[in-house]
Order: structure tokens, then C-alpha cells, then sequence
């Protein structure tokens, strides 16, 4: 027993990540590049639902991992064999998104695989403590969108999507709901206690490999242009998407990116709180590939007509960025900040302006915006004492 539970987290053990975790996050940057590779080649109606179908799935699978170093030693050897062997499930995952059609069955599975062998793990890791019963509600969950992922896997298309989108209303509704089962119950707040400053600098971390996407694309796409490599369309764009990139880090981190900790730990809710950051960094991620995949298109055709998906992707993805922004920021300090939405109207309205000019000045217009409010943000910072977290979940 005392070396089963010798596998939690004790009090001398650090609260920072550990560097399994970092190595971890590793293929999420694979991952989050064939998410951007299908969404530029798929760049429609379906192929957006396809994309965020995914990436429901692959984040998902995230945030159950860090939950589970939150609670476990990720120092103790067979923990880090728990979290190495998702993170090589993750890869067969993002292997199988490029072609889903043909994987669809393998990505379904693994998925599922992934569950069951944290179930496992967990139960007989953590007896005598209030973890088995948590993982027991997941898993019956858990059992109930199996068909749907199974069936999906099967079929293609529309029916596939539909049919995960179900499995994935289960998956996320059941958690928001703590997990009620026949039998147990919801999860009370005592078993669903978290380390606000591990969680916390997770989050960040993962949002930092999201913006190395940005840059990962625009390097590769820039440089397999062959002999018009540095044209000057191609070499704005790569200029203007790294500076993008820089004022999302900018955005992201002052001030709400760094009172995620404090404000988790002040919050009368602190698991939900982290559910509620969980969805919104994953709205985020979400405008930083669209991002990616508006700004790939732009370097691969800077003076071509640009059809309104390629100018939804270079300005939609930083609204959306900025939504997510938003409503972080709600959840830690209980407001929203001016130029935020106006950053959000202002790129709405050069999506309905530019459709007649190339992606270059597209790119170039997104950019100013992002731009504009982090000056104003830096400006307000001047004239705002920092304020403490207000946390409204």
C-alpha cells in the first residue's frame, strides 16, 4: 500500500513541471503541424469541422495527461512509462490525421486505448485514496461514447464527424457535469483538488508549442518555395506572421497569463476554474492554427485573388485568438478589456473589406490590429495598478 500511494504527489515534491512533461508536449508540436496541414488543405466548411473534431480529441487527451502528473510523481519511473506511452499513442493519433479517412479506425482506438490504460493505471496505482472512484466515473463515461468513436472510425465523412462530435459532447459534457455514474455519483470537490501552480504553468507551455507552429509552418512553407524563395510578396508575409506571432505571445501573457496560478488557488471553484481555462486555451490554440494556415497560404500565393476561406483563416484566426483571449480574461479578473473587442470588430470588418486585395495586405491589416492592442494594452498597463485575480468560476 505505502508504495502505491508512494506514487501521488507528497509535499516535497516540486510543483513546477517536470521535464517528462516538456518531452511529452514534444509530439503535440507534430500533432498541431498536421492539424494546420489539413486545415491549408482543407481549408472549406468540412474541413474546419474535421480539424476541430480533431483537435478536440488530441487536446483532450492533453488535459487528462496533466491532470494525471498533477496528481501523480512524474519522478516515479512507471508513471513516466504511463506518460510515455501516451505520448506515443498521440503520435499514431496525429499519423493517422493527415489521412483520417483511411485512419479513421486507428484514430478511434487509440483514443480509446489511451483511456483504458490510464484506467488501469490509475486504479491500481492509487488505492486507498480518492482516485480509483474518480477514474471509475470517467471511465464509465467514457464506455458510453466508446460506440460512437468506434463507429465513427468506421464511416467517413459527414456521418463520421457527426458520430464524434456526439463521443466528444459525452467526453466533455460528462467532466463539466464532475462525472455523474449510477452507483457513485458525481465527483465531490474533495477528489477533484488540483496543484494550481503545476496546472497553471502547463497550460502556458502548451500555448507556447502552439505559437512554435506558426513558426514551424511559415519556415518550412517559406523554404520550399523553391527559387521565388525570397521574393519580396513571400518575405512580407514571413516577416508579418513572425510579428503576429510575437504580439499573440504578448497578448497571451500580460497580465491574465501569469495570475492563471494565483488566480486557480483563489477561486472557490479551482476544478472549475481550470475546466473553464482548459476550453478557452483550446479556443486559443485554435485561432493560432487558423492563424498558421491563413499565413501558409499567404506565403505560397502572396499576390494571388485570395477566395474568402484564405481571408476568414488570415483574419478570422486572430479574432479567434482574441475570443479565447477575452474570455480568459473574464474568468481570472471578472471583466473584459476595450480593446480586446474592438481588436475582434476591427478584423471582422477587414474580413468583409479586403476580399478584393491579395493575402499580403490582408496579412499586413490582421497584423496592425494585433498590434494596435497590444500597445493599448501596454498603455492601460501604465495607467492600471495590477490588479489580483477576481476568478468568476
Amino acid at each position: 500500500m505505502a508504495e502505491r500511494k508512494s506514487l501521488l504527489r507528497s509535499p516535497d515534491t516540486p510543483l513546477e513541471p517536470a521535464f517528462l512533461e516538456l518531452f511529452f508536449d514534444l509530439v503535440y508540436v507534430f500533432a498541431l503541424t498536421e492539424l494546420t496541414s489539413r486545415l491549408t488543405e482543407h481549408l472549406n466548411l468540412k474541413g474546419a469541422i474535421d480539424t476541430l473534431v480533431l483537435l478536440l480529441a488530441v487536446w483532450w487527451v492533453w488535459v487528462l495527461t496533466a491532470w494525471l502528473c498533477d496528481r501523480f510523481n512524474p519522478h516515479r519511473p512507471i508513471v513516466q512509462a504511463q506518460v510515455i506511452f501516451v505520448m506515443y499513442a498521440v503520435l499514431l493519433m496525429a499519423i493517422a490525421i493527415r489521412s483520417i479517412d483511411r485512419y479513421g479506425l486507428l484514430f478511434a482506438i487509440t483514443y480509446l486505448a489511451i483511456t483504458f490504460v490510464r484506467f488501469v493505471f490509475i486504479v491500481l496505482g492509487a488505492q486507498g485514496t480518492d482516485l480509483p472512484n474518480r477514474s471509475k466515473r470517467a471511465i464509465f463515461w467514457f464506455a458510453v461514447s466508446a460506440p460512437a468513436w468506434i463507429a465513427g472510425g468506421l464511416t467517413a465523412g459527414w456521418t463520421r464527424d457527426l458520430l464524434w462530435l456526439l463521443a466528444l459532447a459525452i467526453d466533455y459534457g460528462s467532466a463539466a457535469l464532475k462525472w455523474p455514474t449510477p452507483g457513485l455519483g458525481r465527483a465531490p470537490g474533495w477528489e477533484l483538488a488540483i496543484e494550481a501552480t503545476h496546472l497553471a504553468e502547463r497550460y502556458r507551455q502548451l500555448f507556447i508549442v502552439a505559437l512554435g507552429e506558426i513558426i514551424l509552418s511559415m519556415g518550412l512553407t517559406f523554404a520550399g518555395t523553391g527559387p521565388t524563395t525570397f521574393a519580396p510578396g513571400r518575405t512580407t508575409v514571413l516577416v508579418l506572421s513572425s510579428i503576429s506571432t510575437a504580439f499573440m505571445w504578448r497578448l497571451y501573457i500580460y497580465r491574465a497569463g501569469t495570475q492563471l496560478g494565483p488566480a486557480i488557488a483563489a477561486s472557490p471553484s479551482p476544478h472549475r476554474l481550470s475546466q473553464w481555462s482548459s476550453y478557452l486555451h483550446m479556443v486559443m490554440v485554435a485561432g493560432v492554427l487558423l492563424t498558421a494556415a491563413g499565413f501558409t497560404l499567404a506565403i505560397e500565393h502572396p499576390t494571388q485573388h485570395p477566395p474568402p476561406a484564405w481571408i476568414a483563416a488570415i483574419a478570422g484566426g486572430p479574432a479567434l485568438f482574441l475570443a479565447g483571449r477575452s474570455g480568459f480574461e473574464y474568468v481570472i479578473f471578472g471583466r473584459l478589456t476595450r480593446p480586446r473587442l474592438i481588436g475582434i470588430s476591427l478584423l471582422a470588418a477587414i474580413g468583409a473589406t479586403v476580399v478584393y486585395l491579395p493575402p499580403t495586405v490582408t496579412s499586413a491589416a490582421a497584423t496592425l490590429v494585433l498590434a494596435g492592442v497590444a500597445a493599448l494594452d501596454t498603455l492601460r498597463g501604465h495607467r492600471v495598478a495590477p490588479e489580483p485575480p477576481s476568478p468568476r468560476a
